[in-house]
């Protein structure tokens, strides 16, 4: 018996929460948005009924949600996904990036407010550093060939 990788199971349990929040934007509408910094442009669009904030919002709780299934895998409380090792590299990678490089993004994105970027800046880089350790904690077992049963 395995023990589970902590580090990657607070990183997907995060990236599960992450999801819920996003999925709760698309619920609960306008408040959610603007609660969460998300802009008032943003929200006013999800108050009139536009299906832009329901697409790029589900876009992005698709992919937490995947993101989150991996770090399960690696934290071996799911079965191994196809391509783990690599997923958790990126995943770390990506969630890193976006917590350093919040400067750059910022001016694409001019109604988010600060707050909203230091917060949600900080929120990637802890978690990109939870998968990020999980994996090289979990390195020797990325490697292991997978039989099939």
């Amino acid at each position: 018996m395995h023990k589970h990788n902590r580090f990657l199971l607070i990183g997907a349990i995060c990236s599960a929460i992450a999801a819920i929040a996003h999925l709760g934007c698309i619920l609960f509408g306008a408040e959610w948005y603007r609660f969460f910094g998300a802009g008032e442009q943003m929200a006013m669009m999800a108050q009139e009924g536009h299906w832009y904030p329901v697409v790029v919002t589900s876009v992005i709780s698709l992919m937490l949600i995947i993101w989150s299934l991996y770090g399960f895998s690696g934290s071996r409380v799911i079965p191994r996904l196809p391509l783990l090792k690599l997923g958790l590299v990126v995943i770390s990678l990506i969630y890193i990036i976006r917590g350093i490089a919040f400067v750059a993004i910022m001016p694409m994105f001019p109604e988010n407010s600060l707050t909203f970027w230091l917060i949600s800046s900080g929120i990637c880089l802890f978690i990109g550093l939870m998968y990020f350790v999980g994996t090289v904690q979990c390195w020797a077992f990325l490697n292991e060939k997978v039989t099939e049963s």
